[in-house]
């Protein structure tokens, strides 16, 4: 992961057991988008490893089924905002914790869906600037443009089997 940890000793959970989600309505037409909740973003990010640790960003906390909402009432663009929180709030990992969460649910979920990333009001120092550079399509692109960057957050999105 990375030398000279921010946070050597975080707080580390105990994971949530999945719930399963009810089965699609049998006379639902084939043709229609399929509607994506909560529980389901929740399920994309959860296992998605700590830049710095070997924890899931689940079993820190950074990331809970509460702080995602989903906004489905729009017919041809349907929004979502995934809200996390550091575990330390001068975080410097937190712009690729972002950036992680971003490409795992870019490359899970149908492009009609736009993606609105945050960090927690209140739980980063540089709140604001972390904010703009998560949601800026520019810094994004040219992010996924650096081999180590990319490398560091296909690390971070690696099934783990533990």
């Amino acid at each position: 992961m990375v030398s000279g940890l921010i946070n050597a000793n975080p707080v580390v959970y105990e994971k949530k057991e999945r719930r399963q989600r009810p089965a699609s309505i049998p006379d639902a037409d084939e043709y229609s988008a399929e509607a994506i909740d909560q529980l389901e973003v929740f399920d994309h990010v959860r296992d998605i490893k700590d830049p710095e640790h070997p924890y899931s960003l689940e079993e820190l906390k950074v990331i809970s089924e509460d702080a995602i909402e989903v906004d489905d009432r729009r017919s041809y663009v349907s929004c979502f905002r995934v809200t996390f929180t550091p575990t330390v709030e001068h975080c410097s990992m937190a712009t690729v914790i972002g950036l992680c969460l971003r490409v795992k649910l870019m490359r899970s979920l149908p492009s009609r869906y736009k993606v609105d990333i945050r960090v927690a009001p209140g739980t980063h120092a540089t709140e604001a600037a972390v904010n703009k550079q998560l949601n800026d399509k520019e810094r994004i692109a040219a992010a996924l443009e650096n081999p180590n960057l990319v490398d560091m957050v296909d690390e971070c999105l690696a099934p783990s089997y533990a």
